[in-house]
């Protein structure tokens, strides 16, 4: 009679929380996370977004507090994006030296600057009367390298104001390489760049679009990636990081854990992924009305993100998975 062979059992690895976690594959820490913050001008308390509970428009002061509250969570960076009071044809307060962006940078650099990676979204569409991410053409249609101007002066005032990362967003060929010959020019070489590399044009974003007051009418389709579409976002990649992207992202993270993975493999630079509002709205939603364990549920879908290949994650939980995982 042979010897048989044994009776594999991988529940040996489950059988008790301290096994689990010695064999975890993949892992959160705080430092990988980073804060979205909307900081709007001209209004004196914070304003609750209905679509987003728990998230706000901050005024520079709360700003300045929840910078510290992250930082002493240990969160790694903090994303900021500014609510102008008045908006435009050109974005013109995105170019302002004074504008509300450029003020929250300095705010949350004089307070975090040592602790917390200061990043600023770089784009239009918070700052345009029309909505898009950058100026148009009489058809109405974005004219991309007039938008790369915009972009290259908004680069410089953000730098100026001290902020350590930009993140383009705009989705506009060439991006990068002008923004990255902006900065260089204006002096601000350490200035990094995060691309966002592979951001689709989803329906994911429908509660930011409150957040930053956005005017938009109809889509952005003829400039953010479509939906259906993978080999383009490794094309964008090589682009991206060919131009001097420093990191790249995708956007959103879990209706494109795929591409994530492609582009996370094939990366030779930091690849971040962001949890955008809708996924955010989503979860909250659901547990509101009993339906998900909300903490089970939010960390369960970061632990995914991270999974598919992200090395930093944008997430409005930031602060409160630090504070857990701390």
């Amino acid at each position: 009679m042979g010897i048989e062979s044994p009776f594999i059992r991988p529940r040996r690895l489950r059988v008790s929380p301290a096994m689990r976690r010695l064999v975890a594959e993949t892992r959160l820490h705080p430092a990988e996370l980073i804060l979205p913050a909307f900081v709007r001008e001209g209004i004196s308390e914070p304003q609750p977004l209905t679509a987003m509970p728990g998230v706000v428009q901050h005024t520079r002061d709360t700003l300045r507090r929840a910078a510290v509250e992250a930082a002493e969570a240990g969160v790694g960076g903090i994303m900021l994006f500014g609510v102008p009071a008045v908006q435009d044809a050109v974005g013109s307060e995105g170019t302002n030296p004074d504008g509300i962006l450029q003020q929250a940078i300095r705010d949350v650099v004089s307070e975090v600057g040592d602790q917390v990676v200061v990043m600023s979204d770089l784009c239009l569409d918070e700052y345009t009367d029309h909505g898009h991410c950058g100026v148009l053409t009489a058809d109405g249609t974005v004219d991309n390298d007039a938008t790369l101007e915009r972009y290259a002066e908004m680069a410089r005032v953000q730098a100026d104001a001290g902020v350590h990362v930009v993140g383009p967003s705009g989705m506009m060929d060439g991006q990068i390489r002008v923004v990255r010959e902006a900065l260089d020019e204006a002096g601000h070489q350490d200035v990094s760049i995060l691309a966002y590399t592979a951001k689709y044009a989803s329906a994911f974003y429908g509660p930011f679009r409150e957040a930053v007051g956005s005017s938009l009418k109809g889509d952005r389709k003829t400039y953010q990636q479509d939906p259906a579409n993978a080999r383009e976002s490794l094309r964008e990649l090589e682009l991206d990081v060919a131009e001097g992207a420093d990191m790249v992202m995708v956007k959103p993270a879990m209706a494109y854990l795929d591409i994530l993975r492609e582009v996370a493999d094939a990366s030779p630079v930091p690849v971040s992924a962001y949890q955008v509002s809708g996924e955010y709205a989503m979860v909250e939603a659901a547990a509101a009305n009993g339906w998900i364990d909300r903490e089970r549920t939010i960390l369960e879908t970061l632990t995914s993100i991270r999974r598919a290949g992200a090395e930093q994650i944008l997430t409005y939980w930031a602060v409160e998975v630090a504070r857990t995982l701390r």
